[in-house]
């Protein structure tokens, strides 16, 4: 995945949008003011940080040697995926995951106007 494709992909979203609130290099993709995806998208490698269910997540670390815990962020909540080293499939999955909790944690009137209860 390209990072113009890896931006396309947070932004097609339900009211996802890009800030910059740290470094103008620093892509920051939240929804409804929350965080869902960071990622500098001229970094080399390109990496993303995606939210994870704990469980999942250090499961994920095990199993890939491109998903670490989240660089900056809460190691048991956030991995760093090392895009070129998963699948596009699976990156995808993995964003849309990340999307969905953060969703999932937001209360239920914002949740209903996103379609997605």
């Amino acid at each position: 995945m390209t990072p113009e494709q890896l931006r396309a992909f947070c932004l097609g979203f339900n009211a996802a949008v890009e800030e910059f609130p740290f470094t103008p290099e620093t892509s920051v993709f939240k929804v409804l003011g929350k965080v869902f995806a960071l990622t500098a998208l001229d970094g080399e490698p390109l990496k993303v940080n995606l939210k994870c269910d704990p469980e999942l997540a250090v499961r994920l670390r095990e199993e890939h040697e491109a998903i670490v815990p989240g660089y900056h962020m809460n190691k048991r909540h956030w991995n760093t995926v090392t895009v070129g080293g998963v699948p596009d499939a699976m990156l995808r999955e993995l964003v849309e995951d990340s999307y969905d909790l953060v969703v999932a944690g937001l209360p239920r009137a914002e949740r209903l106007k996103l379609d997605r209860p």
